[in-house]
């Protein structure tokens, strides 16, 4: 099947520091060639990728010194790179929200959408009543309540390679908060969940601009003084196995709607357990009392991080080969893209390149992972 990955060009593919949906699409990718199929990847020029590589910009934006930059430009260009080799693919795979929608209504067809990002925002809804011809994918089920009228397709989780974290059979003692300061991620309840225990609490995390004044006023004050709490800073995927493998478990007290939440796999892999409240998507990926404990109050979040020893890290890492690997997701979006092929004219459709069966379909279906 020939395939084409469009991703946003805001992080490296993979990204070399923190990033979500940019990092999805190269262990996408990756898994797609694998298991022998012709990609092509359309991305900034310091992508690196198993796929035919289609450069569209020097370099992703956010650490680019650039003083002045265009990401609208930026991903026009790319969508009219995309247009310009339109006929040399089975299947377009769009990561870029809704921009390619006016450009690419003719192919429509051929196109699938994944979402990344929350739908809860103000004018979302007169876009997808608008364009109702692209087929999306969500993330998670929760991520399509915002947008229960749109044309879902499927429900697809993230993966991660398996190869990529390493597995740690004990931990070092110490609590963990991964990912990105911001009221909404609540990095205080992390610190206070630790400093209620006793425990140490290492944070690696961005502090993006936009909430900076909320980690001075807010945040910067529980950690100055506290001994139990470490500010890291951001890191790469290179430091991720240490980092989570050594936590005792992994904090997740979000207080918004996460579409996924790729940090929460990633320490499954290191099988690292999850503390997590429950918000989006965390219903849907972990398992209560097997790979985390799901929890509403402070007062259970506390009481499961000091009782997360009690759970088998060798069964969180296998949970997490089973239903989060990279593998494991590109085999459920092949299954998308034979059913986007077996609805379209007999004539166009490749009979022999197809790896996966054609079965037609009446109605969306969810191909998130079972368990």
């Amino acid at each position: 099947m020939k395939i084409a990955q469009v991703t946003p060009l805001y992080e490296a593919v993979p990204p070399k520091l923190y990033g979500g949906t940019e990092r999805v699409v190269a262990h996408l990718t990756d898994a797609l060639v694998d298991l022998g199929h012709e990609v092509t990847l359309f991305a900034s020029a310091d992508a690196v990728t198993k796929a035919r590589l289609i450069p569209v910009r020097d370099q992703a934006i956010r650490l680019d010194p650039a003083p002045l930059k265009s990401d609208l430009a930026a991903h026009l260009t790319m969508l009219a790179e995309v247009m310009d080799r339109v006929d040399e693919f089975d299947v377009i795979h769009f990561h870029t929200d809704m921009i390619h929608f006016p450009m690419f209504r003719k192919y429509a067809d051929k196109t699938l959408t994944t979402l990344h990002g929350r739908l809860d925002m103000k004018d979302l809804t007169e876009v997808y009543e608008r364009f109702t011809d692209f087929g999306l994918i969500s993330i998670s089920d929760d991520q399509r309540r915002p947008l229960k009228f749109a044309n879902w397709k499927a429900t697809v989780h993230h993966g991660m390679p398996a190869e990529q974290y390493r597995f740690s059979p004990k931990s070092e003692g110490y609590l963990a908060f991964l990912g990105r300061i911001s009221p909404e991620k609540r990095p205080d309840r992390a610190i206070e969940i630790a400093t209620k225990l006793g425990k140490r609490l290492k944070i690696a995390a961005k502090v993006d601009a936009a909430d900076r004044v909320y980690y001075e006023e807010k945040i910067k004050p529980l950690i100055d003084g506290n001994p139990l709490i470490e500010f890291i800073g951001e890191i790469g995927d290179h430091q991720k196995s240490d980092f989570l493998g050594g936590a005792e478990a992994l904090l997740f007290p979000i207080d918004w709607p996460e579409p996924f939440g790729l940090v929460m796999i990633e320490a499954m892999a290191c099988g690292t357990p999850v503390v997590a409240f429950k918000c989006g998507s965390t219903t849907e990926i972990i398992e209560d009392g097997a790979t985390g404990y799901l929890v509403d109050t402070m007062e259970q979040a506390i009481a499961a991080a000091g009782r997360v020893g009690l759970l088998d890290r060798e069964a969180v890492r296998a949970r997490f080969e089973l239903r989060f690997s990279a593998t494991a997701m590109a085999r459920r979006y092949l299954d998308v893209y034979g059913d986007l092929l077996a609805k379209r004219p007999f004539a166009e459709a490749p009979l022999d390149d197809v790896v996966t069966p054609l079965r037609p379909l009446d109605e969306p279906r969810s191909f998130a992972a079972a368990g």
